[in-house]
C-alpha cells in the first residue's frame, strides 16, 4: 500500500532532522507551509527556544497584496531580521519535508537576501 503525502512527508521530515540540528551557535530555520499560509521559525534545539518566528498571518505581511510566493520572501525576509536583532547570523535550512522549490525556495532566498546566512 503506498504512503500518503502526510506519511511520505513525514519521513522525509525524520530523515533531515536526523542530520539537521540547531545549536546556539548555529540555529536551525525551520518552514511549516500550509495551502493558504507559510510559517518559518529559528530554533535553537539545545534549549528548546525559539530565537525568532515570522509568518505569512504577521499585520504587514499579510496587509500585502501579493501571490503566495512572494509573500514568502517577506516572511524570510522578515524572520532574518529578527534573527539578525537577536545576534543570529549562520543558521541550518530545514525545509520540513517539503521539496526546495516554490514556496520554501522563495522564502529561503527571501532569509539569504537580508542577511542570513547558511
Amino acid at each position: 500500500m503506498a504512503l500518503t503525502k502526510y506519511e511520505r512527508r513525514n519521513r522525509i521530515k525524520s530523515r533531515i532532522r536526523k542530520i539537521v540540528s540547531g545549536t546556539e551557535a548555529r540555529p536551525r530555520l525551520t518552514v511549516f507551509r500550509s495551502n493558504k499560509e507559510i510559517y518559518a521559525q529559528i530554533v535553537d534545539d539545545v534549549t528548546g527556544k525559539t530565537i525568532s518566528a515570522a509568518s505569512s498571518r504577521d499585520k504587514d505581511i499579510s496587509s500585502a497584496k501579493a501571490n503566495k510566493t512572494e509573500v514568502a520572501t517577506l516572511v524570510g525576509k522578515a524572520v532574518a531580521e529578527k534573527a539578525l536583532k537577536a545576534g543570529v547570523e549562520t543558521i541550518a535550512f530545514d525545509r520540513g519535508g517539503y521539496l526546495y522549490h516554490g514556496r520554501v525556495k522563495s522564502l529561503a532566498e527571501g532569509a539569504r537576501e537580508a542577511g542570513l546566512k547558511f
